[in-house]
């Protein structure tokens, strides 16, 4: 469904793609990860026929540069940054972008109750949360109900919460048998988003890998935040250090440095200790 050969794009003297190939089949979701400067952002601009690129794309057999129009209207793309009209209504918002692509008004209807955004239609998009305009953008994506999503940097500007409804519309979206294609940084996402990982940096892959092999293959270090019933950060800082484990403590629990394979190894040493978990996060 996507398929990207050479794809080279320079600033002047600064390449910030070099010669990126990828391959992405239908009804497959792939998340290209890396740090910000890696390129990421750049190949979906490219697909979208935003910037001049060398090399080639094609979208669904249709070449993106000479079928631009064609290869867009099969995409429905959510930027990083959503920008709507805050004084309209959402659903004047979803009747306004469905006009402009002669989409029925039926569509609008449909997502509308899709995203369960029903009690929010009448409120005007400054109103919403960012969970709710995340919703609002992936309904105005899917107006033309295309067969590929790019979505770039899907949750970074979420909440905890709207980052959890955020992840169940995706895996809903993957059900349908969509093409996805997004953009990320937060790899503990990743498992329950995708079906493969390109990993960038420096606008090259480094490595493609099933979410899960990423950071071993990587040799990454994550840091696991834990969050003790009752506290006993002291005893716990003391039961982590005799494990070999580098920890500190902050003001909500402790920190816990880890490489991926010794996650479950740094939990099982607080367990041994008589420690009760309340909460756990993993940090990148």
């Amino acid at each position: 469904m996507i398929r990207i050969r050479d794809l080279t794009k320079r600033y002047g003297p600064l390449t910030v793609l070099d010669r990126f190939a990828l391959d992405v089949r239908p009804g497959e979701a792939v998340a290209l990860w890396g740090p910000n400067g890696a390129g990421k952002t750049t190949v979906v601009r490219c697909i979208l026929g935003l910037v001049d690129y060398e090399g080639t794309i094609e979208i669904d057999g249709l070449d993106a540069r000479t079928r631009g129009k064609a290869v867009r209207n099969r995409i429905g793309y959510v930027a990083q940054e959503l920008s709507f009209y805050d004084d309209m209504a959402v659903t004047d918002v979803l009747d306004y972008s469905a006009a402009l692509r002669g989409v029925p008004t039926d569509r609008v209807r449909e997502l509308i109750g899709s995203f369960r955004l029903d009690e929010h239609r009448s409120k005007r998009v400054a109103e919403l949360s960012g969970g709710l305009k995340q919703r609002l953008a992936l309904a105005a994506a899917l107006l033309s109900d295309p067969p590929v999503l790019l979505l770039d940097e899907p949750t970074s500007n979420l909440d905890a919460h709207s980052r959890e409804e955020a992840i169940e519309l995706f895996e809903g979206l993957r059900l349908q048998g969509r093409t996805i294609l997004l953009t990320t940084h937060h790899m503990e996402e990743m498992g329950m988003l995708v079906d493969r990982v390109v990993a960038m940096e420096d606008g090259r892959i480094v490595t493609e890998c099933a979410p899960g092999e990423l950071a071993e293959r990587l040799g990454l270090k994550v840091w696991l935040h834990v969050t003790l019933r009752g506290g006993h950060n002291t005893r716990a800082l003391e039961a982590l250090e005799t494990a070999g484990f580098t920890a500190r403590a902050n003001a909500a629990g402790i920190l816990v440095e880890v490489s991926a394979q010794r996650k479950g190894q740094a939990l099982n040493a607080l367990h041994r200790a008589g420690l009760e978990i309340e909460d756990l996060e993993v940090w990148t």
